[in-house]
């Protein structure tokens, strides 16, 4: 390995060991969120725009995620949107915040996690202003670093961690961006992913664990490629069908 592929390495290891030992009461209130969601007849809604998405994606319908994980994947905050620059003018977009939270059957008593790097864009402060409106309960996966930095984009001035009911710090550099090769004036290898999809699934687990203390079994997507995975997700599938959005 490169040197600086495992500056890389240790840096990542760093920030993952850094979220473990900064974030334990907002990780926990959010996955005791999650539990007493999920008991009570909710629905757990997911975002993030372009790249922030992927996290989404990692938490849906895959095995060992919570069959009540819900996407919301609008197609113009995607990384697969065409010409991809016109993700970054959407998010900036006033009332596209709000425009994105209509577009899924999220309601009172349902859950919201946003992750955003910088969390300044409207697109998610307008939407967890939303949501708490309707009265869902708001976390987000922010890098707190990097927001604390920046001024916001939307007209009110609010940054994310203004209006969630929970922040969960992924522990980042500024510019998400981690590592300056010897040579360069910008950094490479940005590191949010990894950090987020290391909180959610932490979430999952913490969530699972707390489920089982209520003596509630947690709905956890099985595997496709095992045998008898199919069908159990099936009937997972029809037991929880008036609360998944995703089919």
């Amino acid at each position: 390995m490169s040197k600086h592929s495992q500056m890389y390495l240790d840096h990542v290891m760093e920030m993952l060991q850094k979220i473990s030992s900064t974030q334990e009461k907002a990780m926990e209130e959010t996955a005791e969120k999650m539990a007493e969601t999920i008991v009570s007849g909710g629905s757990i809604f997911l975002f993030g725009p372009g790249h922030a998405g992927i996290f989404t994606q990692d938490m849906y319908h895959r095995a060992g995620g919570l069959i009540l994980a819900n996407p919301i994947l609008h197609p113009g905050t995607l990384v697969s949107n065409r010409p991809i620059t016109t993700t970054s003018e959407l998010e900036k977009l006033p009332g596209s915040g709000v425009l994105v939270l209509n577009s899924v059957p999220i309601k009172s008593g349902d859950m919201l996690i946003i992750h955003s790097v910088a969390g300044r864009i409207p697109i998610v402060t307008e939407m967890a202003v939303e949501a708490r409106k309707r009265g869902i309960f708001v976390s987000s996966i922010i890098n707190m670093e990097f927001a604390k930095n920046v001024t916001s984009f939307d007209p009110t001035g609010n940054m994310l961690y203004d209006v969630s009911d929970v922040v969960i710090d992924d522990c980042g550099d500024f510019g998400d961006a981690s590592i300056l090769i010897d040579g360069m004036k910008q950094k490479v290898a940005a590191t949010s992913t990894i950090t987020a999809s290391f909180i959610g699934h932490t979430l999952e687990i913490r969530a699972c664990e707390l489920l089982l203390e209520r003596g509630f079994n947690p709905p956890v997507v099985n595997s496709t490629n095992v045998d008898g995975g199919d069908e159990e997700n099936r009937r997972l599938l029809e037991e929880y069908k008036d609360r998944i959005h995703y089919l």
